[in-house]
């Protein structure tokens, strides 16, 4: 019996992946223009895209798939 694919799941995962990677391409670029002042040029561009690409997968695939609710839940009942 073949397992029917969720295809609602998967449109969230790629809209939050693609999200991250947008949005950490650009708070590295902002970041690397405030802490060093350099210019931003197609070089740097492409240099933090092939790095956020990688941490974006990451934290979908490993990150966004802990329960932080359920475990600061477990956390605190123990200590009431």
């Amino acid at each position: 019996m073949k397992k029917k694919i969720n295809w609602k799941k998967w449109e969230i995962v790629f809209e939050l992946l693609v999200f991250g990677i947008i949005i950490g391409i650009a708070e590295d670029l902002i970041a690397i223009k405030v802490a060093t002042g350099e210019p931003i040029t197609l070089k740097v561009i492409g240099i933090v895209i092939l790095i956020a690409i990688p941490f974006a997968i990451l934290g979908e695939a490993i990150f966004d798939r802990i329960d932080f609710a359920r475990i600061f839940e477990r956390i605190f009942e123990r200590k009431k």
